[in-house]
């Protein structure tokens, strides 16, 4: 747990390194155009446009850098002060400060962010802006003094090493060993990290100094991965080999190299066809003097292309440089496939695993999915799946029964338990991580996958095709279809139908609102959320663990800034009556890459809470109502807004 809890935590920090530099990589390409159109040595010399080149290495990239930093910690407010304080690292230093501003635009977003936490709602109406601005001026300029006095000096002599260090690695011909880190670590997604958190800053010096740099290529190179999945192509088996084509297309023109990690995670002996290709290329790219004049992102040929100096030279050095660490790859990776076990490949497990590894949702992932099944004809029946039944299917099921009537279509809209999926279900929704044990539960249904229960475009997609279909044969039956297994009795969710409901005030009580919440991730917050359950007498202590287990089997994210974390099916058992809690965070907490500013903790008991979480959902499902809770300044404001939802 430890290793893996390490794991993670570097992913984050990379995935935030790269999240300054990805949003103005367009920047650096910019600079990167005029630099190699303009400059005495470039293709097209002109000496006025050529000033363009020095400001803007020094101070418009490192500043958009420091704003989008702080702006990740604070919003708008946050990216001025990072802004103001990467001034000071520019001024201090005679070199681009890309590292001084990875530095002071967070530290001065998290800095401005702390001090309005610290005077939140102390500030006399009418002065709100007179203290924004002097505070944000005053905090930025102080830190921009201590940027130019002690950060910029700092980072300009640990740069100096980073260059040093890679002079030496070229000069002793060792620089084709870097593939031995990087390769793997694209693996395990620390990719962008090493690009643009250490080469690309280093690359952009070398740039400026020599007109081109290697350093853009030995992360963006496609040549390793094309290799593989080539290699796939002649000598996969099964899934494996059908989809590799595909995959290569999108790797080597789309310059998507996350495409092709699960092919490795199902060998992970391919591991060494991309190190040696990768060391192949580089070497390549050191003898023959390749390099591009600004990152190449994605990297696909033809971002490599469009960022190669203009010279028969170059082109020839960096096609090279491709071709060889693919021949390679290739060559290593098919001798692997033809000698290793002969095995049919499971390369949407393997896509799976790698999502896993990923810590959130790969923008990949679906390219590997399960066919969905056959859309059936004569729909008369479409079932909402969860783990326990109780809250993210409720919720959904209540939004798509909505628009089912809206649509005028005469279908079930019920929601289970995915244990409890009837065998004559015809369409199955679920979390894109739980469709594979509907589809084993369930075969012949045909199944829908959906990331965002609250506002989901699979939602419209269904209901244009079941429109198209003239379903309208049965009247719309509302039920929760998880209570139709033998022994417990069967709830309606209409409104005024259940003859023991729970009074709406006995499920969610004032008491029970938290308004202005703060939470260092989301395992406190569901903690905080069950324990408030628990006070309230609505559940029992184990089942603050269950709603910790729920989370981990598959997020309780529903999209829309809204969680709904809720114990497993197996701790229904704890469930002493139906109830809600609900955490108002303003800032957010982190759920797995998205943020939650809601958070319904849920108890659910015999279904009596169903009609106020279908509420709920309907309310959550309007971006405005968000916000509006999210500004709520009282409990009893958020619940009539809420309310809204039941009316």
């Amino acid at each position: 747990m430890a290793h893996f809890n390490i794991k993670v935590a570097v992913q984050k920090f990379g995935n935030f390194l790269s999240s300054m530099v990805m949003p103005n990589i367009s920047a650096f390409i910019a600079w990167g155009l005029i630099t190699a159109l303009f400059i005495p040595s470039g293709f097209l010399p002109n000496e006025s446009l050529a000033k363009m080149v020095t400001p803007m290495v020094t101070f418009l990239l490192p500043l958009l850098i420091g704003y989008t930093g702080g702006k990740l910690i604070h919003d708008h407010r946050g990216g001025v002060v990072g802004a103001i304080a990467t001034m000071g690292v520019i001024v201090g230093s005679d070199i681009p400060m890309f590292l001084g501003a990875m530095i002071m635009g967070p530290f001065g977003g998290y800095v401005i962010k702390k001090f309005d936490q610290l005077i939140e709602g102390k500030i006399k109406a009418g002065f709100e802006m007179l203290v924004n601005n002097f505070s944000a001026g005053i905090i930025g300029g102080l830190l921009s003094i201590l940027s130019f006095l002690a950060i910029g000096p700092a980072v300009d002599v640990f740069t100096g090493w980073l260059v040093a260090g890679v002079d030496w690695l070229v000069g002793t011909g060792l620089l084709p060993l870097t593939s031995i880190l990087i390769e793997p670590a694209k693996v395990l997604f620390l990719n962008n990290a090493i690009n643009h958190g250490v080469l690309s800053p280093i690359g952009v010096e070398q740039v400026k100094q020599t007109g081109a740099s290697i350093l853009f290529l030995l992360e963006s190179n496609p040549g390793p991965g094309i290799g593989v999945l080539l290699a796939y192509c002649f000598f996969g088996k099964g899934t494996a080999k059908k989809s590799a084509p595909g995959a290569a297309i999108i790797h080597f023109f789309g310059g998507i190299h996350e495409i092709y990690f699960p092919y490795i995670l199902m060998k992970p002996m391919l591991f060494l066809a991309v190190i040696l290709g990768g060391m192949s290329g580089v070497f390549t790219l050191v003898l023959l003097g390749g390099g591009l004049f600004a990152p190449a992102s994605p990297g696909s040929i033809l971002a490599i292309t469009a960022v190669t100096p203009h010279n028969a030279g170059a082109y020839i050095a960096n096609f090279a440089g491709v071709i060889v660490a693919a021949l390679v790859s290739f060559i290593v990776g098919a001798f692997i496939l033809k000698t290793g076990k002969q095995s049919e490949e499971n390369i949407e497990d393997a896509a799976k695993k790698m999502q896993e590894m990923k810590g959130k949702k790969s923008s990949v992932a679906d390219v590997f999915a399960s066919d969905p099944g056959t859309m059936p004809s004569g729909v008369s029946k479409i079932i909402f799946a969860c783990d326990a039944g109780m809250g993210s299917s409720a919720m959904g099921a209540s939004l798509l029964r909505k628009k089912v009537k809206e649509a005028g279509l005469n279908i079930t809209v019920t929601n289970t338990a995915i244990s409890n999926i009837p065998a004559d279900a015809q369409i199955v929704i679920t979390q894109e991580e739980l469709t594979p044990r509907a589809q084993n539960k369930v075969p012949n249904a045909y199944h829908v996958s959906v990331d965002n229960f609250l506002s989901s475009p699979e939602y419209d997609s269904l209901l244009a095709r079941l429109q198209d279909d003239g379903t309208d044969e049965l009247h719309e039956i509302v039920e929760d279809a998880e209570e139709k297994v033998p022994g417990v009795r069967e709830h309606s969710i209409e409104p005024g139908i259940n003859d023991d409901e729970q009074d709406d005030n006995e499920l969610l009580r004032e008491e029970n609102v938290f308004l202005n919440q703060q939470f260092a991730n989301k395992e406190e917050a569901i903690r905080f959320a069950g324990r408030a359950l628990v006070n309230a007498g609505y559940v029992k202590e184990s089942y603050i663990e269950a709603m910790i287990a729920r989370d981990e089997l598959t997020s309780t994210y529903m999209g829309n800034d809204v969680a709904i974390p809720h114990g497993t099916e197996e701790a229904k058992k704890d469930v002493l009556k139906s109830g809600f809690t609900v955490l108002q965070i303003p800032d957010g907490v982190d759920f797995d890459g998205q943020k939650a500013r809601l958070i319904f903790g849920i108890a659910g008991k015999d279904g009596t809470h169903l009609e106020i979480l279908s509420g709920i959902a309907v309310t959550c499902s309007e971006m405005e109502n968000i916000e509006k809770m999210v500004k709520a300044t009282s409990a009893r404001e958020l619940m009539d807004i809420i309310n809204v939802g039941n009316n």
